[in-house]
């Protein structure tokens, strides 16, 4: 299907050595999985909750319930919980000495981890610049004021971009976010004050941090942006977006397709 093919062999333009690329990277896949940590540490919680409590069950014919007394129904959830605790205390320990490493041998470069735009976007593969720039128009309708000035702080964002989600007017490996690219890292030059710094939280939220476009990646990236451009161009024409001018009531409609041709899934 035109429109549809995914392009996740396409290098990021832009000035960057392997060696940073592959740190960026692999710091982005330690976030991503420290985003699941919680719900990994309340599988394990639940799973040995479930099994102490039929051990319990199980030995109460053959032993009784004396030996844990009044407490012998707690014992399961204090064992799940206990569980699931240490599991989610272990795993983001060892996620910070990961990502420690990681921001050393960043420093040693000369970049900042906790600024992953301050020397520029070329880490930054086009899809998931059309994503971060959606996601920022998203929060400016939302009027949310401190989390927009983080994205135009990280990446030289404005509201008076050539660019609108809703539907999408800038596609990837285009003319337009070319010249995007390079507004925006002009401006993220021009900066007289430093970005904030960002983390696991604004990753887990935004997707923040640079990520290698493999197909499956690009994917994910790509339904991502689909939905918010779906969503904002609903609200501004309609459910079926009859009120849109006929050029921007086909791209939403094309939108749509692509998001079920993806999915498998009505938007």
């Amino acid at each position: 299907m035109e429109g549809s093919e995914l392009s996740g062999s396409h290098p990021p333009p832009g000035e960057m050595t392997n060696e940073a690329l592959a740190l960026w990277y692999s710091l982005a896949r330690l976030y991503s999985r420290a985003a699941s940590t919680a719900g990994r540490s309340v599988r394990l919680g639940f799973t040995v909750t479930l099994v102490s409590g039929a051990l319990v069950l199980l030995s109460a014919p053959l032993f009784g319930t004396a030996w844990a007394g009044v407490y012998a129904p707690l014992i399961p959830l204090l064992l799940g919980v206990f569980a699931g605790l240490f599991k989610f205390l272990l795993e983001r320990a060892a996620m910070r000495r990961r990502e420690a490493s990681i921001a050393a041998s960043l420093a040693a470069l000369g970049l900042d981890a906790g600024r992953p735009g301050a020397n520029g976007l070329a880490a930054y593969y086009d899809a998931q610049l059309v994503l971060l720039r959606s996601e920022y128009e998203y929060l400016l309708g939302k009027g949310a004021g401190r989390s927009t000035k983080v994205f135009e702080d990280s990446f030289g964002f404005t509201p008076e971009d050539d660019f609108e989600a809703g539907p999408l007017t800038v596609a990837p490996d285009s003319p337009q976010i070319a010249e995007l690219r390079k507004r925006w890292e002009r401006r993220i030059r021009s900066r007289k004050e430093r970005a904030p710094k960002v983390g696991l939280r604004e990753d887990r939220a935004y997707r923040f941090y640079p990520r290698e476009m493999t197909v499956g990646a690009e994917r994910v990236v790509r339904e991502a942006c689909l939905t918010i451009s779906l969503e904002l161009a609903r609200k501004r024409y309609g459910r079926d977006f009859l009120e849109a001018p006929e050029n921007l009531r086909e791209q939403a409609g094309r939108e749509a397709e692509e998001y079920r041709w993806l999915t498998g899934r009505k938007p």
